[in-house]
């Protein structure tokens, strides 16, 4: 009897196991109040997935962040967009911890920052500590919670990566998030696939008229359809404790009863992330600001969330048939939410053609191709595009057209301008700018280098480009001080940096011929020093500011300032 307990619990285990197979108790919550988020794990971003959880701060800075479990230090960031201010915490059993967007470290990670910094005299810095250097303890309070970097609102990204540097979605690990509501569908669409499928006698992607029912699943107004095709939703989801769209968990196809889709958003690389853009409608993105995820997977798409495909997602509809199509979309608690579609097998001689703009040129997406035009070229590696297309290229004078942003490069593409026409104290100003807004108004600076006559610049984004002009130099106000006053009840010292143009490149400050350490906060153009790093020792104290722009313009600023 005692033998045969202990192989039904053997077994036991090894089937939890199997269903997942991620530590349940090791990782603690990262914060000391109830987790509520903001965004999900996979969820689908611009040009890339969300690699973790973002957990709101209830609108505020300065929460203690704890390690989720003890370890080291293994990596700090500090970059001005991007994850901002960064902690790294490799634990043993082999999974990795990130911290991202925090306003400050605890003491002791900020000391060790701290003294990276002056010696190397930067504020964007990465540091690879020693396993010996920064131990952390369980429940020990190693950051605090911030804005920092490309984040929007206060909140704390947190994330857990295996040894592989892969993010995997922390919930799988125990981290409870209250969640008893349906994934919400907003649309659905069909897909003909070629030139001889249909749906609805047209060629063209067509909206489904979606039903919601009392159950809150949904179905679609019966459709007729023929050859080829497939579907794509646009899908969110809802905890209960937060308004935020969120993306869903795990998303299934049946057709007439067979499986032969599915999507997972447990685990990805970031070698693939970008590859986002394969899995939804990019040119619906571009042009109406939705993401539809394409329920089928088509050529050149490398992504490793798929999983029990049949025929790749797609389905062939026969004449005089009827069928049934069925998606599961589920959040990770498992709330799942039914979309049903009938479809009526028809063949219908005259239907709506595909609209396809022919141009002069055309692009092989799997060879290199160069085009040209006056004193503009432009280069395409080989596999920079997904799919073979008709590209509108068009130089006039120095403006480049190049398209439009509803085609996604999965490459860098390089942008050449040849200035021999201009005046050589022109060339030193010249740079690569994207037309951006409304009404392509604006310029939008693209890093631009200069070799000999030649400007370059490498893009992802297929726009309209000019030549920017960029001949004034970067502002430099002080904020909370002015000339020969008294400094000595502020803690910092703050100064206002601006460039209109071409934006901030770099900076440098010193007090008395020392270099400082003056974090910059791109979002609100704003320098900030901490007086509490004790460089100054001087009650009349000297500043200096140097900051440039990114085609080389400077503004120096210089002032006195008494302190005690």
């Amino acid at each position: 009897m005692r033998n045969s307990l202990l192989i039904f619990l053997l077994i036991f285990m090894q089937f939890i196991t199997a269903q997942n197979p991620y530590p349940q108790d090791y990782f603690r919550n990262p914060l000391e109040i109830p987790l509520v988020l903001a965004s999900t794990f996979a969820e689908l971003r611009s040009n890339h997935f969300h690699s973790g959880l973002d957990i709101k701060t209830q609108q505020q800075e300065g929460l203690n962040v704890f390690a989720a479990a003890k370890g080291y230090v293994s990596r700090i960031k500090i970059s001005h967009w991007g994850y901002g201010k960064a902690l790294y915490i490799t634990h043993p059993n082999g999974y990795t911890t990130v911290y991202a967007h925090l306003k400050k470290f605890s003491p002791k990670i900020e000391t060790f920052v701290k003294k990276a910094q002056y010696k190397q005299e930067t504020f964007e810095i990465e540091l690879f500590p020693a396993i010996d250097e920064l131990l952390i303890e369980t429940d020990e309070i190693v950051a605090f919670s911030g804005n920092t970097g490309s984040s929007n609102s206060a909140h704390l990204h947190f994330e857990i990566r295996d040894k592989s540097e892969r993010p995997i979605n922390p919930m799988l690990f125990g981290i409870e998030i209250k969640d008893t509501r349906k994934p919400t569908i907003l649309s659905v669409y069909a897909y003909p696939i070629n030139e001889n499928s249909q749906v609805n006698k047209t060629n063209e992607k067509t909206k489904l008229r979606l039903i919601p029912l009392p159950d809150g699943n949904y179905t679609v107004e019966g459709i007729k359809a023929f050859g080829k095709i497939g579907f794509g939703i646009n899908t969110y989801d809802r905890q209960d404790n937060a308004p935020n769209k969120n993306g869903v968990s795990n998303i299934q196809t049946f057709f007439n009863g067979n499986k032969n889709f599915e999507i997972d958003f447990k685990r990805f690389s970031f070698t693939e992330t970008k590859h986002l853009n394969r899995l939804i409608d990019y040119a619906h993105f571009k042009d109406h600001k939705s993401r539809i995820q394409k329920l089928f997977v088509q050529t050149n798409n490398p992504l490793s969330l798929y999983k029990n495909l049949n025929e790749n997602g797609y389905i062939n509809i026969a004449d005089s048939t009827a069928s049934i199509y069925k998606v599961s979309v589920k959040d990770y608690k498992g709330n799942e939410t039914w979309l049903t579609i009938s479809i009526i097998g028809e063949q219908n001689d005259s239907i709506t053609p595909r609209n396809i703009e022919v141009t002069d040129y055309f692009i092989y997406a799997d060879q290199a191709t160069n085009l040209e035009d006056e004193n503009v070229s432009v280069y395409f590696p080989s596999n920079t595009f997904y799919d073979d297309f008709y590209i509108n290229f068009n130089v006039n004078c120095d403006t480049l057209t190049l398209h439009k942003p509803s085609v996604s490069a999965q490459k860098y593409f390089t942008i050449n301008y040849d200035i021999s026409n201009y005046e050589d104290d022109d060339k030193d100003i010249l740079f690569i700018a994207r037309l951006v807004g409304y009404y392509k108004n604006y310029l939008s600076y693209n890093p631009t280098t200069r070799k000999g006559n030649i400007l370059s610049a490498r893009t992802k984004i297929l726009d309209t480009y000019v030549l920017g002009v960029d001949a004034e130099n970067p502002e430099i106000k002080p904020i909370n001080f002015q000339k020969n006053k008294w400094l000595s009840k502020s803690r910092y010292l703050k100064v206002k940096v601006k460039d209109e143009i071409s934006g901030i490149r770099n900076y440098r400050a010193t007090i008395n011929g020392n270099w400082i350490l003056m974090e910059y906060d791109a979002k609100k153009n704003k320098l900030t020093y901490d007086f509490n790093d004790n460089i100054i020792t001087e009650t009349e104290n000297n500043l200096k500011i140097i900051v440039t722009d990114n085609v080389g313009n400077s503004s120096t600023f210089k002032t006195i300032f008494f302190r005690k």
